[in-house]
């Protein structure tokens, strides 16, 4: 099984690389193979909503996104961290994950979602919940810890000091290790659950 990670920090070995770094000690134990995609650093525009991407099964830009889509499609988990700016995730991070979602036309359901945040005070929550809507869209259950995902530092290296942030770490990688081990269990017993043809319903016509 393989968890792909994606650091939506500009700093490479900030706060949120130590959370990532924490889960990905527990996946190691478990027998998880993981792989980290750093994002918040790279020049990576926001979607045009120009559709291309129903015809060529990929973004009009052939960027980071082209190349993650792929390591998305292969992974069991998907886990993304992100610094908190003015309560909400990094803009980058964001324009990464919008044209990865939607450019993807592979199924994802039952791939298991888990997000995290990091901020030196506020806005976690705000943020957290933003990177949750990514993986509901996509059919993707989420992955629960101990608490609302989200460790405090502001300095790089800070995180560390955050002991409680580091834990609920730690139990995220288990829990989310066990969500995946059941979920590919239960396909082999079960199957997937029918999916139903897409019925949408517009409120201007």
């Amino acid at each position: 099984m393989k968890v792909l990670m994606i650091n939506g920090s500009p700093q490479s070995s900030g706060n949120t690389a130590i959370a990532l770094r924490e889960m990905e000690k527990i996946f190691t134990e478990e027998g998880i193979r993981t792989e980290t995609i750093h994002v918040g650093n790279k020049d990576i525009r926001g979607c045009i909503a120009c559709r291309s991407c129903l015809e060529k099964g990929k973004c009009v830009f052939d960027d980071l996104v082209n190349e993650a889509a792929p390591k998305f499609e292969e992974c069991d988990g998907l886990v993304i961290g992100s610094p908190v700016y003015y309560a909400s995730a990094n803009a980058t991070l964001v324009a990464f994950l919008t044209r990865l979602f939607y450019s993807t036309n592979f199924d994802k359901t039952m791939k298991v979602g888990a997000a995290l945040a990091v901020a030196r005070r506020g806005g976690c929550s705000a943020t957290f919940d933003e990177l949750n809507k990514f993986f509901t869209i996509a059919g993707m259950p989420v992955a629960s810890s101990q608490y609302w995902n989200s460790i405090h530092g502001r300095e790089p290296g800070e995180a560390a000091q955050d002991g409680e942030g580091l834990q609920i770490m730690r139990t995220l990688a288990r829990n989310m290790t066990f969500l995946m081990k059941s979920i590919a269990l239960g396909k082999e017993a079960y199957g997937l659950p029918k999916i139903e043809a897409f019925s949408p319903t517009n409120f201007i016509r």
